[in-house]
């Protein structure tokens, strides 16, 4: 095995762990899900706007929450994830709630050798960037799949916040460097980000930090035009402990002299 493949044959065991113990967990409302709720936030709802009728391909989809969400909404929907626990959860969610969704247990680099297919959408959304080694090849994905005239949409963390350490309990704390390293970082981890009561045999993930110009510059270079970048001062996850809980159900800074970008939107289409 290579040791890109190393890379994600370990982060790949350990989502299969998460995606257990996170379809229980509070934080992603599966329960809510199941009751008729969506899991969708408002940023996304409202900027990529109505998609009754059109094929929605999710890209890194974890357990389906937000795929079957857009279900919901009237897209008809594709979900990808490289965890086969969580297509097997992803499934069982589509059956339970009968709504009408294809799941595909594949790393996204080699979807092209199963999936012919062009859609109306590609989504993506939170937490997906720092999984991926190589953002070039990501943003040709995107633009493989989509129809000409189609939309590309991702909601996804600030990558201003990895300069941050993330288990700092009373303000932000400088610990990483800002500008993107090819190597990977390593994290040992004995749990969820979502459900930090249970735990799991200790397991050591890859992460790869990509900035905002590399973002940028890889949906351009994959040929899409890019029409909006939104940033916000806002979380819809608890990203930091001190984070605070707001009435519209957004995490924030509790600091109102002091905001930092906490999230981020891009849209971006293909010619026809």
């Amino acid at each position: 095995m290579s040791r890109l493949g190393k890379y994600f044959e370990a982060n790949r065991k350990m989502w299969d762990e998460f995606a257990k113990i996170n379809y229980g967990s509070e934080t992603y409302r599966t329960k809510e899900f199941l009751e008729g709720g969506t899991t969708l936030n408002s940023i996304e709802l409202e900027e990529l706007g109505d998609v009754k009728g059109k094929t929605l391909l999710h890209l890194q989809c974890h357990f389906g929450l937000d795929t079957l969400s857009w279900a919901r909404q009237g897209a008809k929907v594709t979900g990808v994830d490289f965890s086969g626990e969580a297509i097997r959860l992803a499934r069982d969610l589509a059956e339970k709630t009968r709504l009408d969704a294809t799941f595909i247990q594949c790393n996204i680099y080699d979807l092209s050798e199963v999936l012919d297919e062009e859609f109306d959408i590609v989504f993506t959304s939170y937490g997906v960037h720092c999984w991926l080694n190589d953002l070039y090849r990501w943003a040709q994905i995107v633009a493989h799949f989509l129809k000409p005239g189609g939309t590309f949409y991702i909601a996804e963390f600030h990558p201003f916040i990895g300069v941050f350490d993330w288990d700092a309990t009373d303000d932000f704390r400088l610990e990483y460097d800002y500008f993107h390293d090819p190597e990977p970082k390593e994290f040992p981890v004995d749990g969820s980000y979502a459900e930090s009561d249970v735990k799991i045999e200790p397991m050591v993930d890859y992460e790869w930090w990509h900035g905002m110009g590399d973002v940028i510059t890889a949906i351009a270079k994959a040929g899409l035009r890019i029409h909006f970048l939104h940033e916000f001062p806002r979380s819809s996850f608890q990203r930091f402990p001190f984070l605070k809980k707001e009435e519209d159900g957004y995490w924030y800074y509790d600091d109102p002299n002091i905001q930092l970008p906490l999230t981020y939107s891009l849209m971006a289409t293909k010619d026809e």
